[in-house]
């Protein structure tokens, strides 16, 4: 081992008022341990939406009945809440994980040489966006699991995953200007994917708002629509995304596009059906929590591939430094 520095009295004043700053003029990541570093975050981010699931699929949404504390008298669960608080409770726990991973991707981007600082506002995005989740979840306990409520903290879940799916993609490539891999029609088709994609994912919030897994034992409030009727509105939204993602698929073969574009639409064709599978299953089946449970997890996956699909469409290469030429008054004085 290395002989430890000493920490003189500036150093421990500068570290209170910086620590970031302090980190990263002190410690330069290897590359593979900013790419873990964000790829954990994103794994976490997906995490917390299957346990999260896991907590409604299981009757404890209300096993903790309290926020911030689990009961009025006690931070943590107590024994005679049984297993459906040491569920609810243990989900609050992952939240923590969830912000040391974001919180080492960010130490990890911002210590980064050289500096990139978009990269680490997406990882401050992502911090942000938890912290306002956290409260929403909160929020969703204090009002007895109103579906509105459970379905904006879902939304907001993907939009982590989202902003943690593109500080991964930024983090193994360049600072270069983007360079468009596909025409304008192409990316147009892909945006128009995209919004179906969010569509998809805000309608199947519906679906469980109205469904039956209302995420207790007790009586919980359900969003006054049909079940049947929205699910089925849910599957052809599916079908719109699993169409478009093969006319995609075809688009990019005729123009000879990338392999990148095409492999990420191929695995995401090859999601969607996968996710189709089960959710077909699971409706004929009387939606067994097992399956519920796979395809929320499924829902993670094809978000994230439809975000690197997106991203796929173009390349950043390295920065360039700015090299000054010679000025001219040098070059008349070498004339």
């Amino acid at each position: 081992m290395g002989r430890v520095p000493n920490v003189t009295r500036a150093d421990a004043q500068s570290a209170l008022r910086n620590p970031l700053a302090f980190i990263a003029a002190r410690w330069t990541p290897d590359p593979r341990t900013v790419r873990r570093a964000a790829l954990a975050a994103l794994v976490m981010s997906v995490v917390i939406v299957v346990t999260g699931g896991a907590v409604r699929l299981t009757g404890s949404g209300l096993g903790c009945p309290t926020w911030p504390k689990c009961t009025d008298d006690s931070i943590t669960a107590t024994r005679e809440m049984g297993v459906h608080g040491v569920i609810e409770f243990g989900n609050r726990l992952l939240t923590y994980v969830l912000c040391a991973a974001v919180g080492w991707a960010i130490v990890a981007a911002r210590s980064a040489k050289p500096a990139r600082r978009g990269v680490v506002r997406l990882g401050w995005a992502q911090f942000w966006i938890v912290m306002g989740n956290a409260i929403l979840g909160g929020i969703v306990v204090l009002v007895g699991l109103n579906p509105y409520t459970v379905a904006a903290h879902f939304m907001l879940s993907s939009a982590l995953i989202a902003v943690a799916t593109v500080m991964w993609q930024r983090v193994r490539e360049g600072d270069g200007e983007p360079r468009p891999l596909v025409g304008k029609a192409v990316q147009q088709l892909v945006w128009f994917l995209v919004a179906a994609a969010v569509l998809l994912i805000a309608v199947g919030t519906v679906v469980t708002g109205a469904g039956p897994h209302a995420g207790d034992s007790s009586e919980v409030e359900r969003m006054p629509l049909d079940w049947e009727t929205v699910s089925k509105l849910h599957a052809v939204l599916a079908w719109i995304v699993v169409t478009l993602t093969f006319a995609l698929w075809f688009v990019l073969k005729a123009v000879d596009a990338p392999r990148g574009p095409l492999h990420r639409t191929r695995e995401l064709f090859v999601i969607l059906l996968l996710q189709g599978v089960i959710g077909y299953v699971q409706y004929f089946t009387d939606l067994p929590e097992v399956l519920v449970g796979l395809h929320m997890f499924g829902s993670c996956v094809m978000w994230i591939w439809v975000v690197r699909l997106l991203l796929s469409l173009r390349e950043r290469p390295e920065a360039v430094p700015d090299v000054p030429g010679p000025s001219p008054e040098a070059t008349l004085t070498k004339a």
